[in-house]
Formats: structure tokens, sequence, C-alpha cells
């Protein structure tokens, strides 16, 4: 696949029969710049961010509500898995088929080992609607709670709800 072709995203999407609402918008490789854009979608919109370990042969997917911020430091105490660090834009085409800006909860759709490892905040389970980039920032995709748990179970990669704050 190439990188932030997002016609495999709805293509995966079609065939778990999962709708969503698209909502088209100029790049947007910041969450700043994306909220302008989001104006009446109403969905709790989410960070993504992919880190690596120490050694540089795990990687994570942390995925929390927009608005929150995480200190790595903090991050890696609630994680337990050691220092993290921000993974390369090599390592974000090679795990997630993705560049920088556009890392979501879509990227697991590329990780056919099975690599990636998915943290997620528990409160976005509070949420009827969640909102991400169809695996490029020129839109975003929001999809039902029922949706999101069908397409978590789909990727096969392994998961866990934590209190990240």
């Amino acid at each position: 696949m190439e990188l932030n072709d997002r016609n495999k995203v709805f293509e995966v999407l079609k065939e778990l029969n999962i709708e969503c609402e698209l909502h088209e918008h100029p790049p947007t490789p910041t969450i700043e710049e994306a909220v302008k854009y989001w104006g009446q979608m109403k969905s709790t919109h989410c960070k993504n961010l992919f880190f690596r370990n120490h050694k540089g042969n795990k990687h994570y997917l942390v995925i929390f509500e927009h608005q929150q911020q995480l200190m790595i430091r903090d991050l890696e105490q609630k994680l337990k898995q050691g220092k993290l660090s921000f993974a390369s834009e090599k390592r974000m085409s090679k795990y997630l088929g993705v560049k920088p800006g556009s890392v979501s909860l879509f990227g697991l759709i590329n990780d056919n080992d099975n690599h990636v490892y998915v943290f997620f905040d528990k409160n976005l389970l509070n949420s009827e609607f969640l909102s991400f980039h169809p695996n490029d920032n020129t839109a975003s995709l929001k999809i039902s709670q029922s949706d999101f748990q069908k397409f978590l179970i789909w990727s096969g990669n392994e998961h866990e709800f934590l209190d990240l704050y």
C-alpha cells in the first residue's frame, strides 16, 4: 500500500460494514490546525501518538481525547513499557503506512504482523462517536463507538484501555 492511501481505509470499513462520516479539510498536521475544521462534527476527536521503546524493538500507538496533554515521563510510568521516544518517520511508514501528521487508529490496517501495541485512554469508551484521520491528514472520519470496537477487534492488535490522565 502506498503511504496515505485512504482508499484502503474505506475498503476495510466497507468490508466490515462500518459506517463513517467523512469530513474533508486542508492538510492538518497538528491538532491545533485540525480544530479549525472540525466545526459541526460532533464526536470525540482523537490524538494519536506513535512511540518506540528505548531498544527500538517495540512500538506503541497511544490514543486519547485531543484536548488532553500527556507528558512522556508520566506516560512512561502509566504504560510501564520503559523509556519511550517518538517513532521516526521511517518507523511510521514501516509499521503504520503513514507519514508524520497522519498517525491514526486506521494505520493498524498496514500492521500485517500485529507488531504495534495500542493503548487507549479509557475515557474514550464513554464517547458515542470518535474521529480519526483516514491515514492522511486531509480529512477526518467519524465512526460510532460500536464500529470503533468492531474495527479494533478486526485489527487483531493487542490493546488495552488505561486511565491516562
